[in-house]
């Protein structure tokens, strides 16, 4: 088989588009943006990908108020992202702010609060640290990464780390 051959796009017409997408969104919530770039892998051209994703929408098949929400509920429950993180990968995929910010409003703050909890206890048990003070900035590291706010992870890794020796003694 030549590399050409194996880089040839299935390519797709509209209706068999539309029906492969129905499928995929009957499972799983998907985006306008998750839609738009399979269609692209398809080989759609773009006016008929537009048409069938007004079907999809239209049909309520694609709801981004509706996959925002999901989103945001399963990287808080399952993934433990923050804010931050989350905020982030549903920009990247497009989604109107105004959207993000209404299924960030309907989180859980104080869970939000006491699962980073959860997960610098976790990581301080597998951290490898020489001092105190080394393994609170290594739980505030690892916060922030989770896409959690600077005040609420310095507050929990403070919670965890109580003596901590500052770096002035150097």
């Amino acid at each position: 088989m030549q590399p050409d051959e194996i880089r040839k796009k299935k390519v797709k017409t509209p209706e068999q588009a539309l029906a492969a997408l129905m499928r995929l969104c009957a499972r799983a919530e998907k985006s306008q943006e998750d839609a738009r770039r399979l269609m692209r892998g398809w080989g759609l051209a773009e006016r008929d990908a537009e048409g069938v994703l007004a079907k999809l929408v239209r049909d309520c098949f694609i709801d981004d108020a509706r996959y925002a929400g999901a989103f945001v509920r399963e990287k808080l429950r399952l993934s433990g992202w923050g804010e931050y993180k989350i905020r982030t990968a549903l920009q990247r995929k497009r989604i109107d702010r105004a959207l993000i910010d209404a299924a960030l409003a309907e989180a859980d703050r104080p869970a939000m609060g006491e699962r980073l909890c959860r997960q610098l206890e976790r990581k301080a048990r597998t951290a490898k640290y020489s001092t105190q003070y080394e393994l609170k900035t290594k739980l505030i590291r690892y916060g922030l990464s989770l896409g959690y706010d600077y005040e609420t992870v310095v507050e929990a890794a403070s919670g965890l780390v109580t003596d901590t020796e500052t770096c002035d003694e150097f």
